[in-house]
């Protein structure tokens, strides 16, 4: 094994290990009730895995690489989705019920009429 290989494979592993647990400790210090929305609004960052799939996927030469590009793209295309759903659900909810409903002047007068 290439000595330069076993470096950049030791880094990689050390920058995943430490991402995960901070990671780890960012999120395990979050309110509950702030949970749904900062990991829904964190969904841009699964744009940051679409563009690094689609730089794999034009740049594979082998099958097994376009392979891990086009699911990398699925993926994360998938993930980038859901987020915004899941966004937009999330945001209905604090919604006012009267907002949703127009104020229609003429009805009030002959809901007013009824009681008298």
């Amino acid at each position: 094994m290439d000595p330069q290989m076993t470096v950049n494979v030791f880094a990689g592993a050390y920058i995943f290990m430490l991402a995960a647990f901070a990671g780890w400790v960012i999120i395990g210090n979050v309110p509950a009730i702030l949970h749904t929305p900062l990991m829904s609004g964190s969904n841009f960052v699964h744009g940051i895995v679409v563009v690094g799939g689609l730089f794999v996927l034009l740049n594979a030469t082998t099958m097994l690489e376009q392979s891990i590009g086009f699911i990398a793209v699925l993926l994360g295309a998938g993930n980038v989705a859901g987020g915004y759903a899941v966004t937009v659900r999330m945001l209905e909810m604090f919604k006012t019920s009267n907002a949703a409903k127009p104020h229609h002047p003429k009805h009030r007068h002959a809901v007013h009429a009824k009681k008298a």
